[in-house]
């Protein structure tokens, strides 16, 4: 059952014959950490977001933005997994069932979570349209992309401790709850005094609604489908299976 992650746990562990450019690679670690900083914090604010969507429109804009996040994203994990090997801690069976438990609850969270009326957090579509009294995962958290997040990057960071990977998902986990706390702030300021009488009303509106199977059961198998494809995709892009976890 473990055989997978163990090899894949001492082929982490640097050989003192073996030949290696620890400063290179922690370069394009470090390298990759500042891109993936500043494609968030400069191609979204004023000015450069307004000119890009003139030039691609708002839903091109997104498109291309998203894809590059994840090539991004991308680069900044596998650097990760080159960067030089310092352990934290080491690495036991029990651990390689955390992000593998973990990540459905994530994959669920996001299925229900995006594109759906939103007017606390980013993620959600046609914001006017959002029922207090029927707020769906709203109800449960305001931010369900940014807590898909955190509970991902938590989930992955207990059986990687090695340094590069707790830098990697310990910064994404406080990244995601700064960005809870900032993007309330900001919405304060936008909606004015909206925001606590939507936020008071979301309390009020805690008894069970009657359920939309049809969206509630498309929405659920989409974030079991979520679930099958990064697992399978998973060797693909980190060299790691965790469907072998779960293999007698």
């Amino acid at each position: 059952m473990y055989i997978e992650g163990a090899a894949w746990f001492r082929s982490r562990v640097p050989e003192e014959s073996a030949p290696a450019m620890p400063s290179l690679n922690w370069l394009n670690f470090i390298a990759a950490f500042l891109v993936f900083f500043a494609s968030h914090m400069v191609l979204v604010r004023p000015p450069v977001r307004p000119v890009l969507v003139a030039l691609l429109s708002p839903r091109g804009f997104s498109l291309c933005y998203s894809l590059l996040s994840l090539a991004i994203l991308w680069w900044l994990i596998v650097a990760a997994r080159d960067a030089p090997y310092v352990a934290l801690w080491s690495w036991e069976p029990w651990q390689t069932f955390v992000p593998v438990l973990m990540m459905l609850p994530v994959c669920l969270i996001l299925a229900f979570g995006i594109g759906v009326p939103n007017p606390f957090s980013f993620g959600g579509r046609h914001n006017n349209r959002f029922d207090p009294e029927r707020p769906g995962i709203v109800g449960l958290m305001r931010h369900p992309i940014l807590v898909a997040a955190f509970l991902w990057s938590v989930a992955h960071v207990v059986p990687n401790g090695d340094l590069a990977h707790v830098i990697l998902f310990g910064t994404f986990a406080v990244f995601s709850l700064a960005g809870m706390k900032l993007i309330d702030r900001r919405k304060q300021r936008d909606l004015g005094m909206a925001w606590p009488a939507l936020v008071a009303d979301i309390k009020r509106s805690s008894r069970p609604a009657k359920v939309n199977w049809q969206p509630f059961l498309s929405r659920a198998t989409a974030g079991l489908v979520l679930y099958v494809v990064l697992a399978v995709a998973h060797p693909l892009f980190t060299g790691v299976d965790p469907v072998a976890t779960l293999m007698p």
